[in-house]
């Protein structure tokens, strides 16, 4: 499959404000995006995507008819559009709100105003989600490669499950918590673990414990992807636990890359 480029994008832009549609049109008419579906409500994305699908969906945050999340879920909740990269432009900072869309799957948050160069960035992470490039590993056939991949969100676990898969990590099993995720590790042999930190019954914190203390599988490479600040009281020691990298969300899939290349061999 022919690998896309900024300029091949077709996007789907939801704003409700003219004036704001007419500033990020601009904006990504200079990132040499050339084709835009411009709309201003949920209902109006709804059916540009059933007419003709989108290969970015920029998003803003509230409408008339609903918010960005119920588009996200939908989206995220169907077969057709799942795939689609999701990006959230928006001035929302409460957290809470925020950490919604991080648990979702979205592919960047952009504030408003948002230099240029976030834009780019946020469009080349979103290609990087697009144009699928498989790991070359020296260690591992990639396709051999045995990842439990570790969340309570479904949304999220589709989302990451797509990334690595996109990268040519096929064998991915899933487990909702920590606890969970024991059950399987007890039984199974995995190569690579990628967890979530904050889950109900089990975190990632005290699931990466037992998986570096234990004499058998203290050798499993571990990520963790969290929406908690690098900086945060939780996450000041989390590496003390034998965690091997820490990867935010919403993550660039690139960063995934560098941290996969690394932990398994290249």
């Amino acid at each position: 499959m022919e690998k896309l480029s900024i300029s091949d994008l077709h996007i789907v832009l939801i704003e409700p404000s003219d004036t704001q549609r007419k500033i990020i049109t601009t904006l990504l008419l200079k990132e040499k995006v050339k084709e835009i579906d411009p709309v201003s409500t949920v209902a109006e994305a709804k059916a540009a995507l059933r007419s003709h699908s989108a290969d970015l969906i920029v998003s803003a945050m509230y409408f008339e008819d609903g918010t960005a999340l119920d588009l996200l879920k939908y989206v995220k909740e169907s077969p057709d559009f799942a795939s689609i990269p999701f990006m959230l432009v928006s001035s929302e900072n409460r957290l809470a709100k925020l950490e919604e869309f991080k648990q979702a799957g979205v592919a960047a948050i952009l504030p408003k105003p948002f230099e240029p160069l976030h834009l780019s960035r946020a469009l080349n992470a979103s290609l990087d989600l697009i144009n699928h490039d498989e790991l070359d590993l020296d260690l591992f056939d990639v396709q051999d490669v045995r990842v439990l991949l570790v969340d309570d969100s479904k949304l999220a676990r589709n989302h990451i499950r797509r990334v690595l898969e996109g990268m040519g990590l096929k064998r991915i099993k899933e487990a909702e918590n920590g606890a969970m995720a024991l059950t399987f590790i007890k039984d199974e042999a995995f190569d690579l673990v990628v967890t979530d930190y904050n889950m109900p019954e089990m975190d990632g914190r005290e699931l990466s414990e037992f998986i570096r203390f234990n004499p058998e599988t203290t050798h499993i490479p571990i990520i963790m992807v969290t929406s908690e600040s690098a900086d945060s009281a939780h996450m000041a020691n989390i590496q003390q636990t034998g965690v091997n990298a820490l990867c935010d969300k919403p993550f660039e899939p690139n960063e995934v890359r560098t941290m996969l290349a690394a932990l398994l061999g290249e």
